[in-house]
This record gives C-alpha cells, sequence and structure tokens, in this order.
C-alpha cells in the first residue's frame, strides 16, 4: 500500500501556481501532444525524493497503481518506482525479464517526453546493454507508427547504449525516423546522434551527417550537430 504514502505526499507538496506552469510547459493545451493532462504542481526532484524515501517498499502493485493516475506527478513516481524495482531485481542478480515486460506495457501511460526520457534509458536501455539477443524490442517499437511514446522509448533507450560506446542502434534508429512528422521525434533522434559525437563517436556522427544532412528535419540537424566546430555547424546548416 505504499503508494497511498506517496500520493499523499505528493498532493501536500502540490502548488497551484507551478501546475498552472506546468500545464503550459508540456503542452496540454487542445491539439497539443499533452492534451488533458493534469498536474499537481510538483517539481521532479520533490517527486525522486519522495519515491527514494519509500524505494525499499514499493512494488509492481503500487507502480500499475501510480501509473494509471490522471496526474502527471503521480504516475511519475509509479516510474520511478520502477526504476527501483529494476534496480533492486539487478542488484539480487534476479530474472530482470518481468519488469522488462512490465515497462513495456505501461509505455502508453508515459505520455510525455519525460516520463519517456528519465526512464527509458534506466530501464530498457540498461537491460539492452547486457541482453544483446533482446534489442530486436527497439526495432518493434520504433515500427509503431502512430505511437509517439513507443517510438521515442526507442530512440531514447539508446542513450545507455551510446554510454557504452555502441552507436549502430541509434544510428539506425535515427535514419529511420528521418521522415516521421513529429518534432519530439526529431528531438530525441538529434539528441542521441549528438550524443553519438560526444562520447567517443564523432567519426560515425560525421558519416551520418554527410549522407543524410540534406535529408534531416532541421530541428533534428540542429540538435545533431550541437556540439560541432562552428565552421562544420554552418557548412551543414547552409547545405
Amino acid at each position: 500500500m505504499v503508494y497511498k504514502e506517496i500520493i499523499e505526499r505528493l498532493t501536500a507538496a502540490g502548488d497551484e501556481a507551478q501546475a498552472r506552469h506546468l500545464c503550459r510547459f508540456f503542452k496540454t493545451g487542445p491539439g497539443e501532444y499533452g492534451e488533458g493532462d493534469r498536474f499537481l504542481g510538483v517539481r521532479v526532484p520533490q517527486t525522486r525524493e519522495i519515491v527514494s524515501h519509500l524505494k525499499t517498499d514499493v512494488s509492481e502493485d503500487d507502480v500499475l497503481v501510480l501509473t494509471a493516475s490522471p496526474y502527471h506527478e503521480v504516475r511519475l513516481a509509479g516510474f520511478f518506482s520502477l526504476i527501483e524495482i529494476y534496480k533492486r531485481v539487478k542488484r539480487r542478480k534476479g530474472n530482470c525479464h518481468g519488469v522488462i515486460n512490465l515497462y513495456l506495457s505501461l509505455i502508453d501511460r508515459g505520455n510525455n517526453w519525460d516520463l519517456v526520457d528519465v526512464v527509458a534509458p534506466k530501464i530498457l536501455g540498461d537491460y539492452l546493454v547486457s541482453h544483446r539477443d533482446e534489442r530486436y524490442l527497439l526495432y518493434e517499437l520504433a515500427a509503431m507508427a502512430g505511437s509517439l511514446w513507443h517510438q521515442r522509448v526507442a530512440m531514447v533507450s539508446c542513450f545507455t547504449l551510446i554510454s557504452q560506446g555502441e552507436y549502430d542502434d541509434a544510428l539506425r534508429l535515427a535514419e529511420g525516423f528521418l521522415s516521421h512528422r513529429h518534432d519530439l521525434m526529431h528531438k530525441a533522434s538529434g539528441w542521441m546522434l549528438r550524443e553519438i559525437g560526444k562520447r567517443g563517436g564523432e567519426a560515425e556522427l560525421r558519416r551520418f551527417l554527410d549522407l543524410y544532412h540534406r535529408r534531416m528535419p532541421r530541428t533534428m540537424l540542429r540538435y545533431a550537430i550541437e556540439r560541432l566546430p562552428e565552421d562544420d555547424r554552418r557548412r551543414y546548416m547552409a547545405k
């Protein structure tokens, strides 16, 4: 029943003015990607701290309840809790496959970019570092046309692989997303390409840019070249 205490603490920490700001920031208006989402007005560090105090007791049942909440911060607490469960299972050298399956089943509840970005690398990305034979999951998620959050999970999970010097999956996914229509995927793909350049793969990044910079959405390109020398940035943007 840990979920009850988490919800009580989040509710007590809420701030109405902050909630209004978060509604604007996360695009909750009609027709926007976060349409209809609701906020208590709790900052991310506060949410993380609340979960941290209860992390040894939280269960998968708590995660199911929390991620079903209409409130963004409560869902975020659910995903933070799932990260703690994953780390706990991994630390005990248990089978993490069940946690991965649970996460995959909950992706639709992580229906904003922050609910993807703070979770996917630490659960799915981390798992795939040592389970190469299951990296097909990335491509199954990426192929889910019309499911923005599944596709973003695929792309952002590559952050952990990139940090280990493994760039191929991120490059293949970014190539597949060149024609994606949503700006949030352009940003995610460009971000992962930039990370490749930052983390030892500048040659691989430049090869990708030389092949595709004329086809890349401008947002993706701007993110990808952000850490390159100014002359190179100008050259790629000019073309």
